[in-house]
């Protein structure tokens, strides 16, 4: 068959792999005008490694193996601590935390060098006589037998399908930086969360000398931006205990950027015909439980695994593997919405609710996904 991937992220480039892998040609088409090479670290589950491992590409030699995440308090004491290096153990794939741009570069090696066309941002989308065209800014046309949208939380082939207003701000937004920072946690395989009144701040090494932080905060799209963000950080929270003053004195403006947190309900049907979603694009989700790239990596799995059944109407195909996404998708996105890795806990609420009733909490929700 003849694909059409809008979005050449980590999805359309792993959509490509997955598809091209078993014979059918496919087309990726992505609005940036060259081969993105920004993006901070995420976190690349067992789950998602699994299926890189599938794909043919390995994370060896770049990022750094987290086996275990600690829950603090914005005082240094204890919440919980979360073994993830068992997942290794029972699955054989570790759990890395490696940037966006090593990732990408990863998927896309091996592929075709005429594969992606930049520069062509979706405007339209149409489906006749069981052929899909999709339009482009420029006037240019694409026709094809299938069609995934990869194209993330502003999702063209999205508002063809369902309309505007789908997906909704979340209440946080993020302040986030990929840096060289040389303090103890960076060169170790240990995550930290840490919460408190102010906000929340992980910290994740990432390999090659950098850490991979970031600071929740209070969000809602029509709040100004401050005009010096690093220094409203560090007062909000230089307090903190070691080591998030460290964190905030290395940090500077340049390594930082923001994103607010979004959410969709998920659709247990998400395309029509011969139109389907992937990632972001069919569930965006907060990043409270780091699996939104891990998802879309199954997403593609999934969806190449159905294709490879055949049919002789391949929407019947698309069908089915939104079927099969649904259930498991629909858990992890609930989970990341009231997760309790993400929840403030103010004064009032730390009397009322002890430590250990905010550990068992924390621990039954992020161990239901990471066991």
């Amino acid at each position: 068959m003849d694909v059409l991937v809008i979005g050449a992220g980590v999805g359309g480039l792993a959509v490509a792999r997955v598809l091209l892998a078993a014979g059918h040609r496919v087309r990726v088409y992505e609005q940036a005008p060259e081969r993105r090479t920004g993006g901070k670290a995420l976190l690349v589950w067992s789950n998602g490694n699994a299926i890189l491992n599938d794909l043919g590409v390995s994370l060896d030699g770049t990022g750094a193996r987290i086996d275990r995440i600690d829950a603090l308090t914005s005082d240094g004491r204890l919440r919980t601590s979360m073994n993830i290096a068992h997942a290794a153990e029972r699955f054989g794939f570790v759990t890395k935390a490696v940037s966006r741009r090593h990732l990408s570069e990863r998927l896309a090696a091996g592929l075709p060098d005429d594969l992606i066309h930049h520069g062509m941002s979706c405007t339209g989308v149409s489906e006749d006589q069981g052929r899909v065209t999709v339009t482009f800014a420029d006037g240019s046309t694409a026709e094809g037998d299938l069609l995934v949208g990869a194209d993330g939380h502003h999702s063209a082939v999205r508002r063809h399908l369902w309309g505007d207003g789908a997906v909704q701000p979340a209440t946080f937004g993020t302040w986030q930086g990929l840096s060289p920072i040389d303090i103890e946690i960076t060169d170790t395989h240990r995550h930290l969360m840490i919460t408190g009144p102010e906000g929340a701040c992980g910290l994740m090494p990432a390999g090659d000398g950098l850490l991979q932080w970031w600071f929740d905060v209070r969000w809602s799209p029509a709040d100004p931006r401050p005009a010096a963000p690093l220094a409203e950080l560090r007062h909000r929270f230089g307090h903190w205990a070691s080591p998030v003053p460290e964190v905030l004195a290395a940090a500077s403006e340049d390594d930082l950027e923001f994103f607010g947190h979004h959410w969709n309900k998920v659709r247990p049907v998400v395309g029509k015909g011969r139109i389907t979603l992937v990632g972001d694009a069919a569930h965006t989700m907060p990043p409270t439980l780091g699996q939104g790239a891990n998802q879309t990596l199954e997403d593609a799995w999934v969806l190449g695994r159905e294709l490879a059944k055949g049919d002789d109407d391949p929407a019947v195909r698309l069908r089915a593997y939104e079927k099969a996404r649904y259930p498991h998708i629909s858990l992890v996105s609930r989970l990341a919405k009231r997760n309790p890795a993400n929840w403030r806990i103010p004064p009032l609420i730390g009397r009322m609710f002890p430590e250990t009733s905010q550990t068992a909490m924390l621990a039954r929700f992020s161990n239901r996904l990471a066991s």
